[in-house]
Protein backbone atom coordinates (compact mmCIF):
# COMPACT_ATOMS: atom_id res chain seq x y z
CA UNK A 1 0.00 0.00 0.00
CA UNK A 2 1.36 3.39 -0.75
CA UNK A 3 0.56 4.60 2.60
CA UNK A 4 2.66 2.01 4.34
CA UNK A 5 6.07 3.11 1.72
CA UNK A 6 5.14 6.78 2.02
CA UNK A 7 8.06 8.37 4.06
CA UNK A 8 6.76 9.43 7.57
CA UNK A 9 8.90 12.68 8.01
CA UNK A 10 6.88 14.22 11.38
CA UNK A 11 5.93 11.88 14.39
CA UNK A 12 5.95 8.11 14.43
CA UNK A 13 2.31 7.17 12.62
CA UNK A 14 0.98 8.44 9.74
CA UNK A 15 -1.48 11.69 9.84
CA UNK A 16 -5.13 11.16 9.41
CA UNK A 17 -5.09 13.63 6.50
CA UNK A 18 -2.41 12.20 4.63
CA UNK A 19 -4.98 9.70 2.59
CA UNK A 20 -7.45 10.46 -0.12
CA UNK A 21 -10.54 8.76 -0.26
CA UNK A 22 -9.26 5.80 -2.28
CA UNK A 23 -6.20 5.12 -0.07
CA UNK A 24 -8.95 5.37 2.94
CA UNK A 25 -10.70 2.67 1.06
CA UNK A 26 -7.80 0.70 0.72
CA UNK A 27 -6.95 0.98 4.08
CA UNK A 28 -10.63 -0.18 5.26
CA UNK A 29 -10.54 -3.10 3.38
CA UNK A 30 -7.19 -4.75 4.45
CA UNK A 31 -8.53 -3.92 7.70
CA UNK A 32 -11.74 -6.22 7.30
CA UNK A 33 -14.23 -3.27 7.18
CA UNK A 34 -17.12 -2.55 5.49
CA UNK A 35 -16.51 -0.51 2.41
CA UNK A 36 -18.89 2.64 3.60
CA UNK A 37 -16.68 3.06 6.66
CA UNK A 38 -13.85 4.76 4.28
CA UNK A 39 -16.69 7.11 3.23
CA UNK A 40 -17.52 7.66 6.82
CA UNK A 41 -14.06 8.22 7.92
CA UNK A 42 -14.33 11.25 5.60
CA UNK A 43 -17.30 12.73 5.92
CA UNK A 44 -16.19 13.71 10.04
CA UNK A 45 -12.87 14.44 8.63
CA UNK A 46 -13.93 16.98 5.89
CA UNK A 47 -17.66 18.28 6.33
CA UNK A 48 -17.55 17.80 10.18
CA UNK A 49 -14.09 18.74 10.83
CA UNK A 50 -14.05 16.89 14.01
CA UNK A 51 -10.60 17.11 15.96
CA UNK A 52 -10.44 13.27 17.48
CA UNK A 53 -11.44 10.04 16.53
CA UNK A 54 -13.98 9.45 19.39
CA UNK A 55 -15.93 12.29 17.68
CA UNK A 56 -16.50 9.61 15.17
CA UNK A 57 -19.86 8.38 16.60
CA UNK A 58 -21.06 6.19 14.17
CA UNK A 59 -18.21 4.19 13.89
CA UNK A 60 -18.16 1.07 16.04
CA UNK A 61 -15.52 1.56 19.41
CA UNK A 62 -13.19 -1.02 17.87
CA UNK A 63 -12.65 0.77 14.56
CA UNK A 64 -11.96 4.22 16.27
CA UNK A 65 -9.57 2.83 18.58
CA UNK A 66 -7.70 0.79 15.06
CA UNK A 67 -7.48 4.41 14.09
CA UNK A 68 -6.46 5.91 17.05
CA UNK A 69 -3.38 2.83 17.31
CA UNK A 70 -2.48 3.63 13.19
CA UNK A 71 -3.15 7.29 12.63
CA UNK A 72 -2.27 11.09 14.22
CA UNK A 73 -4.50 14.09 13.88
CA UNK A 74 -1.91 16.95 12.56
CA UNK A 75 -0.05 19.02 15.20
CA UNK A 76 -0.03 22.45 14.75
CA UNK A 77 0.03 24.75 17.59
CA UNK A 78 -1.07 28.98 16.74
CA UNK A 79 2.05 30.45 17.43
CA UNK A 80 0.86 33.66 15.93
CA UNK A 81 -2.04 35.12 14.16
CA UNK A 82 -1.89 38.62 12.75
CA UNK A 83 -5.40 39.97 11.16
CA UNK A 84 -4.64 43.21 8.48
CA UNK A 85 -6.81 46.10 7.99
CA UNK A 86 -7.57 44.79 4.30
CA UNK A 87 -8.77 41.23 6.04
CA UNK A 88 -5.90 39.29 5.64
CA UNK A 89 -5.40 36.84 8.41
CA UNK A 90 -1.82 35.40 8.37
CA UNK A 91 -1.25 32.85 10.99
CA UNK A 92 2.23 31.13 11.90
CA UNK A 93 1.67 27.20 13.10
CA UNK A 94 3.88 25.40 15.32
CA UNK A 95 4.73 21.59 13.71
CA UNK A 96 5.03 18.56 16.25
CA UNK A 97 9.16 18.34 14.93
CA UNK A 98 8.71 22.47 16.32
CA UNK A 99 9.26 23.85 12.61
CA UNK A 100 7.02 26.54 12.09
CA UNK A 101 4.80 27.17 8.64
CA UNK A 102 2.83 30.02 7.61
CA UNK A 103 -0.78 30.05 6.11
CA UNK A 104 -2.76 32.97 4.93
CA UNK A 105 -6.40 33.55 4.75
CA UNK A 106 -7.24 36.21 1.86
CA UNK A 107 -10.51 37.95 1.66
CA UNK A 108 -11.44 38.82 -1.57
CA UNK A 109 -14.94 39.84 -3.35
CA UNK A 110 -15.44 36.67 -4.66
CA UNK A 111 -15.13 34.66 -1.20
CA UNK A 112 -12.31 33.70 1.11
CA UNK A 113 -9.04 32.06 -0.58
CA UNK A 114 -6.20 30.12 1.58
CA UNK A 115 -2.45 30.39 0.75
CA UNK A 116 -0.73 27.10 1.41
CA UNK A 117 2.71 25.78 2.39
CA UNK A 118 4.08 23.02 1.07
CA UNK A 119 7.75 22.61 2.49
CA UNK A 120 9.66 23.79 5.69
CA UNK A 121 11.79 26.37 4.25
CA UNK A 122 12.88 26.24 0.33
CA UNK A 123 15.85 25.27 -1.52
CA UNK A 124 15.07 26.77 -4.85
CA UNK A 125 17.36 30.14 -3.40
CA UNK A 126 15.08 32.81 -5.44
CA UNK A 127 17.36 35.80 -4.58
CA UNK A 128 14.24 38.31 -3.68
CA UNK A 129 12.31 35.79 -1.27
CA UNK A 130 12.38 35.21 2.15
CA UNK A 131 11.43 31.76 2.08
CA UNK A 132 14.66 30.49 1.27
CA UNK A 133 16.69 32.48 3.56
CA UNK A 134 17.50 29.29 5.82
CA UNK A 135 17.12 26.75 2.75
CA UNK A 136 14.89 23.65 2.53
CA UNK A 137 14.49 21.59 6.02
CA UNK A 138 11.98 18.99 5.25
CA UNK A 139 9.11 18.03 2.55
CA UNK A 140 5.38 18.39 4.60
CA UNK A 141 3.29 15.35 4.54
CA UNK A 142 -0.03 15.61 2.60
CA UNK A 143 -1.92 15.69 6.03
CA UNK A 144 0.56 18.85 7.11
CA UNK A 145 -0.75 20.18 3.67
CA UNK A 146 -4.59 19.52 4.18
CA UNK A 147 -4.52 20.25 7.80
CA UNK A 148 -3.94 24.27 6.64
CA UNK A 149 -7.24 24.85 4.62
CA UNK A 150 -9.37 22.62 7.15
CA UNK A 151 -7.82 24.97 10.04
CA UNK A 152 -8.82 27.82 7.81
CA UNK A 153 -12.13 26.34 7.44
CA UNK A 154 -12.47 25.59 11.15
CA UNK A 155 -12.26 29.37 11.41
CA UNK A 156 -14.40 30.45 8.51
CA UNK A 157 -16.98 28.45 10.25
CA UNK A 158 -17.13 30.38 12.90
CA UNK A 159 -18.88 32.69 10.54
CA UNK A 160 -20.44 31.36 8.30
CA UNK A 161 -18.29 31.36 5.75
CA UNK A 162 -16.27 28.72 3.40
CA UNK A 163 -12.73 28.30 1.95
CA UNK A 164 -13.47 29.28 -1.36
CA UNK A 165 -10.20 28.93 -3.53
CA UNK A 166 -6.66 27.79 -2.64
CA UNK A 167 -3.31 29.42 -3.80
CA UNK A 168 -0.54 26.24 -3.54
CA UNK A 169 2.38 29.44 -3.54
CA UNK A 170 3.59 29.76 0.23
CA UNK A 171 6.73 28.62 1.67
CA UNK A 172 8.65 25.75 -0.47
CA UNK A 173 8.37 24.61 -4.10
CA UNK A 174 5.04 22.55 -4.93
CA UNK A 175 7.07 20.57 -7.65
CA UNK A 176 9.61 19.27 -5.20
CA UNK A 177 6.61 17.70 -2.83
CA UNK A 178 5.07 16.50 -6.25
CA UNK A 179 3.37 13.67 -4.83
CA UNK A 180 2.05 14.85 -1.65
CA UNK A 181 1.12 17.71 -3.67
CA UNK A 182 -1.31 15.50 -5.47
CA UNK A 183 -2.65 13.84 -2.70
CA UNK A 184 -3.56 17.04 -1.13
CA UNK A 185 -5.42 18.40 -4.78
CA UNK A 186 -7.29 14.91 -4.29
CA UNK A 187 -8.63 15.95 -1.11
CA UNK A 188 -9.12 19.41 -1.85
CA UNK A 189 -11.46 19.30 -5.63
CA UNK A 190 -13.68 15.43 -4.25
CA UNK A 191 -17.24 16.11 -3.70
CA UNK A 192 -17.04 14.35 -0.01
CA UNK A 193 -13.53 15.90 0.91
CA UNK A 194 -13.68 19.93 0.59
CA UNK A 195 -15.15 20.27 -2.73
CA UNK A 196 -13.41 22.99 -3.66
CA UNK A 197 -13.71 23.63 -7.47
CA UNK A 198 -10.15 22.55 -9.66
CA UNK A 199 -10.61 26.23 -11.37
CA UNK A 200 -10.78 27.66 -7.78
CA UNK A 201 -7.12 25.97 -7.10
CA UNK A 202 -4.10 27.70 -8.41
CA UNK A 203 -0.14 25.70 -8.07
CA UNK A 204 2.38 27.71 -8.49
CA UNK A 205 6.37 26.52 -9.57
CA UNK A 206 9.69 28.34 -10.17
CA UNK A 207 10.22 26.01 -12.74
CA UNK A 208 10.69 22.18 -11.84
CA UNK A 209 10.51 21.20 -15.78
CA UNK A 210 9.84 17.37 -15.25
CA UNK A 211 7.00 17.83 -13.42
CA UNK A 212 5.68 20.66 -15.54
CA UNK A 213 4.99 17.83 -17.72
CA UNK A 214 4.07 15.74 -15.06
CA UNK A 215 1.54 18.01 -14.11
CA UNK A 216 0.31 18.42 -17.92
CA UNK A 217 0.17 14.80 -18.34
CA UNK A 218 -2.48 14.58 -14.90
CA UNK A 219 -5.34 16.19 -17.07
CA UNK A 220 -6.68 18.37 -14.30
CA UNK A 221 -7.91 21.99 -14.19
CA UNK A 222 -6.02 23.12 -11.34
CA UNK A 223 -4.84 26.58 -12.55
CA UNK A 224 -0.38 26.95 -12.68
CA UNK A 225 1.25 29.65 -12.46
CA UNK A 226 5.18 30.00 -13.43
CA UNK A 227 7.55 32.29 -11.58
CA UNK A 228 9.35 33.73 -14.51
CA UNK A 229 10.78 37.10 -13.14
CA UNK A 230 12.96 37.47 -16.10
CA UNK A 231 12.59 37.55 -20.05
CA UNK A 232 16.07 35.80 -20.49
CA UNK A 233 18.00 32.97 -19.73
CA UNK A 234 21.10 35.89 -17.87
CA UNK A 235 19.32 37.39 -15.47
CA UNK A 236 16.94 34.87 -14.60
CA UNK A 237 19.84 32.28 -13.61
CA UNK A 238 20.92 35.74 -11.44
CA UNK A 239 17.35 36.16 -9.68
CA UNK A 240 16.60 32.65 -9.77
CA UNK A 241 19.48 29.83 -8.94
CA UNK A 242 16.39 26.69 -10.66
CA UNK A 243 17.41 28.73 -13.73
CA UNK A 244 20.80 27.25 -14.20
CA UNK A 245 19.34 23.36 -13.46
CA UNK A 246 16.72 24.06 -16.07
CA UNK A 247 17.17 27.33 -18.49
CA UNK A 248 14.83 29.39 -19.50
CA UNK A 249 14.37 27.32 -23.32
CA UNK A 250 13.76 24.23 -21.49
CA UNK A 251 11.08 25.77 -19.09
CA UNK A 252 8.93 27.89 -21.81
CA UNK A 253 9.27 24.50 -24.04
CA UNK A 254 8.04 22.55 -20.98
CA UNK A 255 5.08 25.68 -21.02
CA UNK A 256 4.48 25.42 -24.56
CA UNK A 257 3.50 21.41 -23.63
CA UNK A 258 1.50 22.21 -21.31
CA UNK A 259 -0.69 24.47 -23.09
CA UNK A 260 -0.98 22.41 -26.07
CA UNK A 261 -1.79 19.14 -23.95
CA UNK A 262 -4.34 20.93 -21.86
CA UNK A 263 -5.94 24.12 -23.45
CA UNK A 264 -5.36 26.13 -20.83
CA UNK A 265 -3.61 29.46 -19.99
CA UNK A 266 -0.48 29.82 -17.45
CA UNK A 267 -0.40 32.38 -15.66
CA UNK A 268 3.51 33.82 -15.78
CA UNK A 269 4.31 35.79 -12.28
CA UNK A 270 7.11 38.38 -12.74
CA UNK A 271 8.12 40.35 -9.51
CA UNK A 272 9.31 44.09 -10.67
CA UNK A 273 12.14 44.90 -8.98
CA UNK A 274 13.32 48.76 -9.42
CA UNK A 275 15.68 48.90 -12.04
CA UNK A 276 16.85 45.31 -12.00
CA UNK A 277 14.29 43.68 -14.74
CA UNK A 278 11.75 46.24 -14.75
CA UNK A 279 12.92 48.69 -17.42
CA UNK A 280 10.60 48.76 -20.49
CA UNK A 281 13.18 46.71 -22.78
CA UNK A 282 12.57 43.83 -20.47
CA UNK A 283 9.39 44.21 -20.91
CA UNK A 284 9.40 44.36 -24.48
CA UNK A 285 11.38 41.38 -24.52
CA UNK A 286 8.94 39.58 -22.30
CA UNK A 287 6.15 40.41 -24.81
CA UNK A 288 8.02 38.87 -27.57
CA UNK A 289 8.89 35.52 -25.43
CA UNK A 290 5.27 35.39 -24.63
CA UNK A 291 3.31 36.04 -28.14
CA UNK A 292 3.82 32.08 -28.47
CA UNK A 293 1.62 31.90 -25.57
CA UNK A 294 -1.79 32.97 -26.95
CA UNK A 295 -3.70 32.73 -24.03
CA UNK A 296 -0.76 33.53 -21.44
CA UNK A 297 -1.61 36.16 -18.62
CA UNK A 298 1.29 38.08 -17.06
CA UNK A 299 0.70 39.04 -13.33
CA UNK A 300 2.92 41.62 -12.09
CA UNK A 301 3.71 42.07 -8.70
CA UNK A 302 5.27 44.54 -6.98
CA UNK A 303 8.15 42.98 -5.27
CA UNK A 304 8.35 42.53 -1.31
CA UNK A 305 10.41 44.53 0.93
CA UNK A 306 12.66 41.25 2.44
CA UNK A 307 15.26 42.98 5.14
CA UNK A 308 17.84 40.67 4.20
CA UNK A 309 17.77 41.33 0.61
CA UNK A 310 18.48 44.25 -1.57
CA UNK A 311 15.84 44.79 -3.80
CA UNK A 312 13.64 48.10 -3.98
CA UNK A 313 10.03 48.49 -5.65
CA UNK A 314 9.62 49.70 -9.01
CA UNK A 315 8.26 53.04 -8.85
CA UNK A 316 4.28 53.01 -9.48
CA UNK A 317 4.63 54.79 -12.77
CA UNK A 318 7.49 52.43 -14.09
CA UNK A 319 4.63 49.64 -13.18
CA UNK A 320 1.97 50.90 -15.28
CA UNK A 321 4.96 51.03 -18.61
CA UNK A 322 5.91 47.94 -18.02
CA UNK A 323 1.82 46.99 -18.26
CA UNK A 324 1.09 48.93 -20.90
CA UNK A 325 4.06 47.70 -22.78
CA UNK A 326 2.77 44.46 -22.51
CA UNK A 327 -0.45 44.99 -23.39
CA UNK A 328 0.28 47.20 -26.54
CA UNK A 329 2.15 43.53 -27.60
CA UNK A 330 -1.20 41.66 -27.41
CA UNK A 331 0.09 40.08 -23.89
CA UNK A 332 -2.48 40.37 -21.13
CA UNK A 333 -0.83 41.38 -17.34
CA UNK A 334 -2.16 42.57 -14.69
CA UNK A 335 -1.00 44.00 -11.72
CA UNK A 336 -1.31 42.08 -8.16
CA UNK A 337 -3.51 44.00 -5.62
CA UNK A 338 -1.36 44.25 -2.63
CA UNK A 339 -3.04 42.57 0.73
CA UNK A 340 -1.46 41.85 4.23
CA UNK A 341 1.76 44.39 4.02
CA UNK A 342 1.16 45.44 7.11
CA UNK A 343 1.24 41.87 8.81
CA UNK A 344 4.47 40.58 6.74
CA UNK A 345 2.02 38.47 4.47
CA UNK A 346 4.61 37.98 2.06
CA UNK A 347 5.81 34.20 1.90
CA UNK A 348 8.62 33.06 4.41
CA UNK A 349 8.67 36.92 6.60
CA UNK A 350 6.75 35.78 9.03
CA UNK A 351 8.91 32.13 9.61
CA UNK A 352 12.16 34.28 9.28
CA UNK A 353 11.18 36.55 12.15
CA UNK A 354 10.22 34.27 14.04
CA UNK A 355 13.60 32.03 13.19
CA UNK A 356 15.31 35.27 14.68
CA UNK A 357 14.49 34.03 18.12
CA UNK A 358 15.82 30.49 17.98
CA UNK A 359 12.82 28.64 16.80
CA UNK A 360 13.48 26.33 13.93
Amino acid sequence: MKLIDRDKQAGTKPYVYDLSLEEWQEWIKLNGEPGFRAGQIFDWLYVKRISSFEEMSNLPKTLRDKLSQHFDFVTMTEVAKYASKDGTVKFLFELSDKNAIETVIMKHSYGNSVCVTTQVGCRIGCTFCASTLTGLKRNLTPGEIIAQVVKSQQLLDATGERVSSIVIMGIGEPFENYDAMMTFLKVMIHPKGLNIGQRHITVSTSGIVPNIYRFADEQTQVNLAISIHAPNDTLRSKLMPVNRRFPFAQLIEACQYYVAKTGRRITFEYALMGGVNDQPEHAEELAQVLKSFPMAHVNLIPVNFVTERDYVRTPRDDIFTFQRILERNKVNATIRREQGSDIAAACGQLRAKHMESGAR
